[in-house]
């Protein structure tokens, strides 16, 4: 956005002018930054109405997985060779292709000359950085190794990104196959059947069971296609506000899990994503307690997120980390005695890690069945498809052949 801001410089003289910054509050900082302190700034009127539009939630700019895990990566290298991380910030605004992250390193920036942590002018931008991230360099701050937290953010970004990459080829087959399917049932019932429906009513023939149902649901959809989408999109927009309400959300979640073939895939996905989390955070230092509520935060499934919020009351009230594991309900019994292991020898962050070495296994190996599991039951469903189609149609023309054969 742009600023127009009046202000005196360090001998007392007024100095004004225009500036781009993300806010009021950046550009105070950068004026402060050149020794002018600001009177007055507000939007300049050549850019209100284009800045009240780029203020709208759709024209925003999103920062993607890749921006933030080269950010990471960045961030590491630089503050590693010792490099002060409010130069770090302002080079790295310059040189991102991302406007909008842009934005924001410079906004940190800003607030880092303000006096602040980090982790709290990361606070500012919670729908960019996550609570895992903001804790993980809370800890990198605390004790001194700012750079490894970086590193291990960056690691972890990288893993989240792997495993969306390899759920979406696995899923490529399947949505190819449904939308074609999709599209020659729209095709059928819009185009083929009204066309054999005024054939047969023009030889006014008894139709099958099966024609009746084929033309009835042609007609319907011809008729009512519009009232169809309304409902659709009333019912959608009602399941979308639902979701987002925290009991809404637990309960969409906790069903989602249960979808066959995919739930059983998500639910090893959210495990193996707390284990190496949870494993994170505690071989940085951080109490169990406080690093169970930040990964709960992290996991982005609320039902297990609830249960690991179960799991930090129950350690707050003094029971063992394998205990509360076992009363979850989310662990197999091998990874219950990694667990134990874990805690026996003092090294239960390693052993978390091999838990999460385990389930993403686990999940390579759902990934590379899915597409196989999944093509029978669309096989199925298409020979159905096919079979009523078929029916539908042929057996009027077989009637129709077969009495004009006899009347022969």
């Amino acid at each position: 956005m742009q600023f127009e801001y009046r202000g005196r410089d360090a001998q007392g003289g007024l100095q004004q002018g225009t500036l781009d910054a993300a806010s009021q509050d950046a550009a105070a900082g950068e004026l402060m930054r050149r020794g002018i302190t600001p009177l007055k700034i507000s939007s300049s009127s050549a850019g209100k109405a284009g800045a009240s539009l780029a203020q709208l939630p759709i024209f925003q700019p999103k920062i993607t997985l890749d921006d933030l895990v080269v950010f990471s990566r960045q961030m590491h290298a630089l503050t590693k060779a010792g490099i002060p991380i409010i130069r770090t910030m302002r080079g790295l605004a310059e040189t991102t292709r991302s406007p909008r992250l842009s934005e924001v390193l410079n906004d940190l920036a800003n607030r880092l000359e303000g006096g602040v942590s980090l982790a709290t002018a990361m606070q500012a931008h919670r729908k960019v950085f996550s609570e895992l991230f903001i804790a993980m360099i809370h800890v990198g701050e605390n004790t001194g190794q700012l750079d490894k937290s970086f590193l291990s953010v960056a690691q972890m970004l990288e893993l989240e990104r792997e495993t969306k990459r390899r759920v979406k080829q696995a899923m490529r087959y399947p949505t190819f196959v449904l939308t074609a399917l999709f599209a020659a049932l729209m095709v059928v019932n819009f185009l083929v059947i009204p066309k054999f429906a005024a054939v047969f009513n023009k030889l006014g023939a008894d139709l099958p069971w099966v024609t009746k149902l084929l033309v009835a649901t042609s007609n319907f959809l011809i008729n009512y296609w519009y009232l169809m989408m309304l409902v659709a999109a009333v019912v959608s927009y009602a399941l979308a506000a639902w979701v987002k309400t925290s009991q809404g959300r637990e309960v969409w979640d906790r069903y989602k899990l249960r979808i066959p073939i995919i739930g059983d895939l998500l639910e090893k996905i959210t495990l193996s994503r707390f284990a190496r989390n949870f494993a994170n955070t505690l071989s940085a230092g951080m109490p169990v307690t406080h690093a169970l509520t930040v990964v709960s935060d992290a996991v982005d499934n609320a039902w297990i997120a609830h249960h690991i919020r179960d799991m930090r009351t129950g350690i707050e009230r003094g029971d063992s980390l394998l205990r509360t594991a076992s009363a979850s309900k989310m662990f197999t019994p091998l990874i219950l005695q990694m667990i134990a292991v874990g805690e026996e020898t003092g090294a239960v962050d390693e052993m978390l890690v091999s838990v999460a070495d385990f389930y993403d296994e686990e999940v390579d190996f759902g990934l590379k069945r899915l597409a196989e599991s999944i093509e029978p039951l669309l096989i199925v469903a298409m020979g159905v498809l096919v079979l009523i189609l078929a029916l539908g149609v042929f057996l009027p023309i077989w009637d129709l052949g077969r009495a004009a054969l006899g009347k022969g």
